[in-house]
C-alpha cells in the first residue's frame, strides 16, 4: 500500500459519494457488498488487468485490455505511443475503467485521464516514483520507456466496488 493517510480520506470519500450518488439499482447490488479504501488498495496490489472503455472521433465506444496498476488511490496505466488507444485519450480524455475478479471483484471507475510522460516534453512530477515502479515490475530495459510507451493516471469522479466476500479476496 502506497497511499498516505490523506489519499486514503479522498478515495474513502469518492466510494461514498459514488456509491450515494448512484442509482437505486446499483445500490441495491453493491450495497453491503463493499469495501473501504483501506481494504481496498490491499486488494489492489501488483498488476491488475484492467478493460479501457474510450471512444473514437465519431463517438463510437472502444475496449481494450491495458495493465493497471494502482498506486495513491488511483489506476495508472500504459500503451504503445502509436496505439488507437492513445490518439482516443490524447482527443478525448474521459475514460472509463473496469477491474474484475470472476464474481469476487469488480472495481469501475469513470473519470478523465492525465499523461504522465508525454514525448518531447516535461513530465509530471510523479512520473518518476511511477517509472520506478514499473521498472521494478518490467525490468529496466522491457520498453524505451521515452519513446515506446505512454502512461496515464486516471483521476476519478467517480468509483464503485462489489466485493461480497472480501476474506476471499485477501486469504483471511
Amino acid at each position: 500500500m502506497r497511499e498516505t493517510p490523506e489519499e486514503l480520506t479522498r478515495l474513502q470519500s469518492l466510494l461514498g459519494s459514488s456509491l450515494f450518488g448512484s442509482t437505486a439499482h446499483l445500490r441495491s447490488i453493491v450495497e453491503g457488498r463493499t469495501t473501504t479504501a483501506a481494504q481496498l488498495t490491499g486488494v489492489l496490489t501488483g498488476m491488475c488487468t484492467l478493460a479501457v472503455s474510450t471512444v473514437t472521433a465519431k463517438g463510437e465506444p472502444r475496449i481494450s485490455g491495458a495493465d493497471g496498476h494502482f498506486l495513491h488511490g488511483r489506476w495508472h496505466f500504459g500503451t504503445a505511443r502509436d496505439a488507437a488507444k492513445a490518439r482516443h485519450l490524447a482527443a478525448r480524455p474521459a475514460v472509463s475503467v473496469a477491474h474484475m475478479r470472476g464474481e469476487d471483484l469488480g472495481v469501475f471507475t469513470h473519470g478523465t485521464v492525465e499523461e504522465l510522460n508525454p514525448e518531447g516534453a516535461g513530465t509530471t512530477p510523479d512520473w518518476q516514483e511511477l517509472l520506478a515502479h514499473l521498472k521494478d515490475f518490467y525490468g529496466d530495459d522491457a520498453f524505451d520507456w521515452d519513446r515506446e510507451v505512454v502512461y496515464y493516471r486516471l483521476d476519478p469522479h467517480w468509483m464503485t466496488v462489489y466485493a461480497p466476500d472480501l476474506d476471499k479476496l485477501t486469504g483471511t
